[in-house]
């Protein structure tokens, strides 16, 4: 009875310990979770860069018209901006990932990126007519995450979360 009863109090002295550790530390349990679900976010974005940039002229020829005119369309300052957009939102999902404070300004400037990016999807292109309402979800979300990653960042700077 008694040893059980050390054993009891040592298990529940650790496990406040490690509370009071990461309660001490400002690192909510959640947040590699958040950190690894921005990371596999940033790299779909990645992929999807490296297939929009490595499409053939076949495969742009199977696409509807609308399409390809779409395509062949985009600027290569909007080429730019998606480049820079997926490259620092990775980037700095891995600094996010490893609690590093530069994570802020490479989800800052991905956020603008993403903005410039969208700027010409929704303003300039005629993707809307192209795509209809659906087509808009995924930029809208593009643009809705990369502005909770620029919050996101904030929070941990201000709750001492990186170093």
């Amino acid at each position: 009875h008694t040893r059980s009863a050390s054993v009891s109090w040592a298990r529940e002295m650790c496990i406040r310990d490690s509370t009071q550790t990461a309660h001490l530390n400002g690192l909510p349990r959640w947040f590699t979770l958040v950190a690894i679900l921005a990371l596999v976010w940033n790299l779909l974005g990645v992929m999807a860069f490296f297939g929009h940039i490595t499409m053939t002229s076949e495969a742009i020829a199977e696409l509807p018209q609308a399409e390809q005119a779409l395509y062949s369309a985009v600027p290569i300052w909007a080429t730019i901006a998606f480049t820079v957009a997926v490259f620092a939102g990775a980037i700095g999902s891995i600094a996010l990932l490893m609690r590093k404070r530069i994570c802020y300004p490479l989800f800052v400037v991905s956020l603008v990126a993403v903005l410039v990016q969208m700027f010409h999807s929704f303003f300039i292109s005629n993707s809307y007519e192209v795509y209809g309402p659906g087509g808009t979800v995924m930029p809208l979300m593009v643009i809705i995450i990369a502005f909770l990653l620029v919050a996101f960042s904030i929070k941990g700077r201000n709750n001492n979360w990186f170093s």
